[in-house]
């Protein structure tokens, strides 16, 4: 009910019907006299008196002024009752005009604040746009750059292609030269010591003409015989001079001495091994005979075949990187003898199963060996040095026992021949930064220093010489942490551990031979004492694509043992120069990760890619912090040797600083290396993205000691 009404039912109603009720009240008051003059009239039986109707007027007037009276203030009351009504009407009005006023208000400050909001969104979008914009120039100028970054890489690497193809050239006319000189000198040489014997022939035929006159005819025949055994020898000598300027100048050593000592010192390696010279015998080509359904089976069971286990793709090379070394050095002809030691074998695997454990892969490992690990790693730490103010510059290897893809090491190569154990030196072609670029044999080796690396974000790096040759490195982390590492000179990790804040210690590396003094190459690789690997479990259980397996449990993977038996404990290097010794393990290849030709770089949208892999990395570290992974780096056969060492070397590095500054895999725990294009995934020698990648294999089983299973 509105206030209106409630005004009428209490005020207004109330006093309407009191008016109402007064008029007839007060029209019986004013005939009350003239009602009782009647009666007296006709109780008198006559009309009543002036005096008494003067009295009667009295009487009654009184009477009737009060009920005006009444009659004037309920109007009056009814006139305020309806005026408070108007006021209260109005007043009303002014509350409804208020309200729509405030109503109006509230609409135009609403649509204001739309329109504000419109504005602002339209200033955010014109500033997405904006800022939009500016990340395609960027992007734009980012891809310009690398494009230009990636013309003057082209441009130096056929620049320097040019000067290596020159130098090469002059080398080759240097040697022509030399070779030429040399064979004049022969041939001048054989000239003389004809001229020599002819003439000493001609004095000791003439005495013996005069004693023996009577017998003139087998004289002469003797005679003849000499002189054509003498003029025969120098045709001979300078054939063989021609062909092969050694071997005819080894048949006479006062000239062999002066004229050839720097050539003979080159080539003799290759010729000690092989017995001929390899430049001019060709690797046999390797008969593929296999078709693509007989190379499936065998990679979904190698340990039924004998043969070579190849990738079931297109030109898909050899699946253990030790078959493609043999591959490369023998073709044909090294697969063939590598199928037939592999048939020796089979009687053997019932004696050595497939591991089952890390444990069970180190059978061979005494319980002796393995319990000196922890007070010889504690000696290390503690053991009494000299303090040096900088990093020590560590040795080169000066000689090494692989010679042309074969190795030399105590009278044995891989297919049980004895020869030679002599060795051959080591050469630096170029110093690359942190890298060294080493000529060992016919094959080029990159050698890194992860140091750096390792002392990125630390608080302190000091070092300390100890006792032969051997250098303590000491990285102090935050927090405490201690990456303790002793070196011998040539820069090969003796041991490595790290200490914890909680003062817990964790063995990463220890390889017990290199404390051993005895005489040894500075560069070995051991795996050519062992026989062929025969592979024996599925190729898609011993390799991962990361592309065509982006579901697959890849700490489970990498949890996996040894797919062999292991001799003995390994030092890192030896496990980083020899392919047969890598080939125990199972590796995983990133790739997902595709490397731009003549690149190292990560984008980071694949790095992304790298974040299963890193999990389960570091879900085998959360186990055991004493774990190693190795990095290795490839690329395809574009470009020379020497720049894709370094590039392959580099590509490692980039992916395992990845792994330590975005998905916090400690450097300790990851070791690289680069291998070039001496491990094509994809046999060509063209451009190929397969070959342009990235392996990671779980080492540990190698390089130190594991403790026993309860």
């Amino acid at each position: 009910m509105s206030f209106r009404s409630r005004l009428f039912a209490t005020v207004a109603l109330p006093v309407l019907s009191s008016a109402l009720i007064a008029t007839p009240t007060l029209a019986d008051a004013l005939m009350k006299p003239f009602e009782v003059a009647q009666e007296s009239t006709d109780q008198g039986q006559g009309q009543p008196s002036e005096e008494e109707l003067l009295q009667q007027q009295q009487d009654t007037q009184p009477a009737a002024e009060e009920e005006q009276q009444g009659q004037a203030e309920e109007q009056k009351a009814a006139e305020e009752a309806e005026r408070a009504a108007a006021e209260q009407k109005a007043a009303e009005e002014e509350a409804q005009r208020a309200a729509a006023d405030e109503q109006k208000a509230a609409e135009e400050a609403e649509r204001a604040a739309a329109e504000q909001k419109a504005a602002e969104e339209e200033a955010q979008r014109a500033a997405a746009e904006e800022q939009q914009a500016a990340e395609e120039a960027e992007k734009a100028a980012s891809e310009q750059k690398a494009a230009e970054d990636e013309a003057q890489r082209a441009a130096a690497e056929e620049q320097q292609r040019q000067a290596d193809e020159q130098k090469a050239a002059e080398d080759a006319e240097k040697a022509a030269s030399e070779q030429k000189a040399a064979e004049d000198e022969a041939q001048r040489a054989a000239e003389e010591q004809r001229q020599a014997e002819e003439q000493k022939a001609a004095e000791e035929q003439k005495p013996a003409e005069d004693q023996q006159a009577e017998q003139p005819v087998e004289q002469p025949d003797g005679s003849a015989a000499e002189t054509t055994t003498g003029e025969e020898q120098p045709a001979t000598t300078t054939g063989e001079s021609e062909q092969q300027p050694t071997t005819g100048e080894g048949e006479q050593p006062a000239v062999a001495g002066e004229e050839t000592p720097a050539e003979t010192g080159t080539e003799q390696p290759a010729t000690a091994e092989t017995g001929e010279t390899p430049a001019t015998e060709p690797v046999p080509e390797v008969v593929d005979t296999l078709t693509e359904e007989q190379k499936q089976e065998i990679a979904e069971d190698p340990g039924k075949s004998d043969e070579t286990v190849v990738l079931p793709v297109e030109n898909g090379a050899a699946v253990l990187d030790s078959d493609k070394d043999a591959d490369n050095s023998g073709g044909q002809k090294s697969r063939d003898q590598r199928r037939k030691q592999r048939e020796e074998l089979r009687a053997q695997e019932e004696e050595a199963p497939v591991p089952d454990s890390d444990d069970s892969a180190q059978t061979a490992i005494s319980e002796e060996v393995r319990e000196a690990v922890s007070g010889k790693i504690e000696a290390g730490n503690r053991e009494e040095g000299r303090r040096v103010k900088r990093a020590p510059d560590f040795e080169v290897p000066e000689t090494t026992n692989i010679i042309n893809n074969t190795v030399i090491n105590n009278t044995v190569i891989n297919n049980n021949t004895t020869i030679d154990n002599s060795v051959t030196q080591v050469n630096v072609i170029e110093r690359v930064e942190n890298r060294t670029v080493l000529e060992v044999g016919d094959q080029l080796i990159v050698r890194g220093d992860d140091r750096p690396r390792l002392r990125r974000d630390s608080e302190e790096v000091y070092y300390d010489n100890l006792a032969r040759g051997r250098v303590r490195e000491t990285i102090v982390r935050p927090g405490g942490v201690q990456i303790v590492t002793i070196y011998n000179r040539y820069g090969d990790i003796i041991q490595r551990s790290r200490v914890g804040r909680d003062g817990r210690e964790y063995i990463l590396v220890y390889a017990p031979e290199l404390e051993d003094d005895s005489p040894r190459p500075g560069l070995v690789d051991v795996g050519y004492e062992l026989p062929p690997m025969r592979l024996r479990i599925p190729v898609s259980d011993y390799i991962i694509d990361t592309s065509s397996n982006p579901d697959r449990d890849y700490y489970e993977f990498l949890s996996e043992p040894p797919v062999e038996r292991v001799e003995r404990v390994y030092t890192i290097d030896e496990v980083k120069h020899s392919a047969r010794l890598r080939d125990k393990v199972r590796r995983i290849d990133l790739d997902t990760i595709t490397f731009a030709t003549a690149s190292a770089e990560v984008p980071m949208s694949q790095a992304r890619t790298l974040r299963s892999v890193a999990d389960a990395m570091q879900k085998v570290l959360d186990k055991d912090p004493g774990e190693t992974f190795l990095i290795e780096g490839h690329t395809d056969a574009v470009g020379s040797d020497k720049s894709n060492l370094v590039l392959s070397d580099e590509r490692a590095e980039s992916v395992a600083s990845l792994l330590t500054d975005v998905y916090g895999i400690p450097p300790e725990n990851l070791q690289t290396q680069g291998y070039g294009e001496r491990f094509l995934k994809v046999k060509t020698s063209i451009a190929e993205q397969q070959n342009r990648r990235v392996t990671i294999r779980r080492v540990t089983t190698l390089v130190r000691p594991m403790a026993r299973a309860n």
